[in-house]
């Protein structure tokens, strides 16, 4: 790993020829801290590079005489990257794309901003075209960045980009945008063009360097975002931590039949059971699967179309878990059958699957027990249980989704965080109903008990801070519709205002307008282990 240090600023390269690790997870974040230790694995690790957490509390301070030191370190480093790559940014035959993530000290899924293609504009999408021979690519990936870069550098509103993608969708007799064919795209990405200037004042950025700086700058910024310091202040994570950016050579998933984008996990995160959990979906970026706005269910698919692929999944279970002495999330893209490595940190799961795992993994040989003890902290062994559906009570639900989490829950329905937020104070329980499994709703998440949404996939980024919370979650429910007007929903044939009553199961996926019945198990016999653990734990 290659290091540079100007004005106290730190750049680290990963996976770049001839480097050695030196930085801590403080430093870099775990983002790229772990990427760093994939890469040395020998597992497929695009190129990147870092701008350390120093130098976003320095841009939060001043942000132009940040800009202005960032501004030689950027061009240093993506010279580099240049070099590793054998692209070059700006370029219209070999053009260099890059990823601009966040990754602070501690892992904040989906708190934060990410813009991905960035380096694409009016030149570089035909240099792309000429690269990869992929003209869909293309024109999809332009299309993607000219919405995010209006909406997270400029904070403009999505719903005139997505209302244009409705359009075009329409006008084409379609139902998804993975089925636009490239002059279609292209077309789209036109007249998004035209939507960016106007709702943001500004022409979309042509200058391929000017596009890195503004996004760099806008990550740093996220780290003040409200659902960033309402994650922060729920966790208890100090706000002068502060957020490193990573400058990543972009991969697609979204180059046809055999790419695609998916987040897995090593263990599944609700019940603690050993096996591979994995959501996908074919030609598709990264965002599509965590920002909770689509069905991410392909992973079936996968299994039969690259079973070569799905092996390689299986082997990194034992890979990550090995490395990290505890059940992985991982995130991934599959770029023409070859798959790639995004991102991995210690999952998100449920107290029932914490116990599960820590328990599975002493008698494998993966934790010792007094790791396993401090792994699990005061586990409250009278409030571990696992709440599951009666065989009869599946006769009453009148819904269906996809079980996200775990546990039965109960309570009025609110449309939003704010209601959210002012029946619980009021004493209510409530069950959080949402078009999208989105971040964005991380106050409400914070005091309902339960999150349905009609859209979304088990990995988005909300349903893994719900299975955090312990909160039971559902997505992908299909027949939910959600009138904001008249503030109510239809399930089915069901119509329910807002504040009816509304249970969900985590782990089904069923909905219900009436309580159902259900059955309550304990985790004795793993209860019964660690307590066994505990008597012969070493002092201290």
């Amino acid at each position: 790993m290659s290091i540079m240090n100007k004005s106290l600023q730190h750049t680290f390269g990963i996976g770049m020829p001839g480097g050695k690790e030196s930085a801590s997870a403080a430093a870099m974040g775990f983002k790229a801290y772990n990427l760093a230790r994939l890469a040395r694995l020998g597992l497929k690790v695009p190129e990147a590079f870092v701008l350390g957490t120093a130098l976003c509390r320095d841009y939060l301070k001043d942000p132009k005489m940040a800009r202005d030191a960032q501004h030689d370190i950027l061009a240093e480093m993506l010279h580099r990257l240049e070099q590793a790559s054998q692209l070059s940014l700006g370029s219209t035959r070999r053009p260099l794309l890059v990823s601009i993530r966040s990754g602070a000290p501690v892992s904040m899924p989906g708190m934060m901003d990410t813009l991905l293609n960035v380096g694409l504009c009016d030149a570089t999408v035909h240099g792309l075209i000429r690269r990869t021979g992929n003209a869909r690519l293309a024109w999809d990936s332009y299309r993607r960045l000219i919405q995010q870069f209006a909406t997270v550098v400029h904070g403009a509103e999505n719903a005139p980009f997505d209302a244009a993608r409705d359009q075009a969708l329409q006008e084409a007799g379609l139902a998804e945008t993975r089925e636009l064919d490239f002059r279609q795209l292209a077309g789209l990405a036109q007249r998004f063009l035209v939507i960016h200037e106007e709702v943001t004042g500004h022409p979309f950025p042509q200058n391929p360097f000017e596009q890195v700086e503004a996004a760099v700058g806008a990550v740093f910024v996220s780290w003040n975002s409200p659902r960033a310091v309402t994650y922060r202040e729920l966790n208890a994570l100090s706000e002068k931590l502060g957020t490193a950016v990573l400058v990543q050579r972009m991969v697609f998933g979204n180059g046809g039949g055999t790419s695609g984008a998916g987040v897995g996990f090593t263990r599944n995160p609700a019940t603690g059971d050993n096996q591979l959990y994995v959501d996908f979906l074919f030609n598709s970026q990264g965002e599509d699967v965590v920002s909770g706005r689509y069905l991410a269910g392909d992973a079936e698919r996968l299994r039969h179309v690259l079973p070569g692929v799905w092996s390689e999944l299986e082997r990194l279970r034992q890979v990550l878990e090995s490395e990290f002495g505890d059940a992985q999330e991982f995130e991934f893209t599959v770029q023409d059958g070859a798959l790639f490595l995004l991102q991995t940190r210690h999952a998100k799961r449920t107290p029932w699957a914490n116990l599960r795992i820590a328990v599975a993994q002493v008698r494998e040989g993966i934790l010792s027990k007094d790791e396993a003890l401090r792994r699990l902290g005061n586990i409250d062994d009278t409030q571990l249980e696992r709440v599951r559906l009666a065989p009869a009570a599946k006769d009453q639900q009148v819904a269906e989704g996809l079980g996200a989490g775990m546990g039965v829950a109960g309570g009025v329905l609110a449309l939003d965080a704010d209601e959210a937020q002012a029946r619980a104070a009021k004493g209510e329980a409530v069950i959080l109903v949402r078009e999208d499994a989105s971040t964005a709703d991380i106050a409400g998440l914070a005091v309902c008990v339960g999150l349905l949404t009609a859209r979304g996939s088990r990995t988005a980024h909300a349903a893994v801070v719900a299975r955090q919370m312990a909160k039971p979650c559902v997505v992908g429910c299909g027949s939910l519709q959600i009138d904001r007007a008249a503030r109510c929903i239809s399930l089915g044939r069901q119509r329910l205002p807002e504040g009816s009553p509304l249970w969900i199961d985590g782990e089904s996926g069923a909905v219900f307008a009436s309580q159902p019945q259900v059955l309550i198990e304990t985790a004795a016999e793993e209860l019964a282990e660690v307590a066994g653990w505990r008597v012969h734990a070493t002092p201290g």
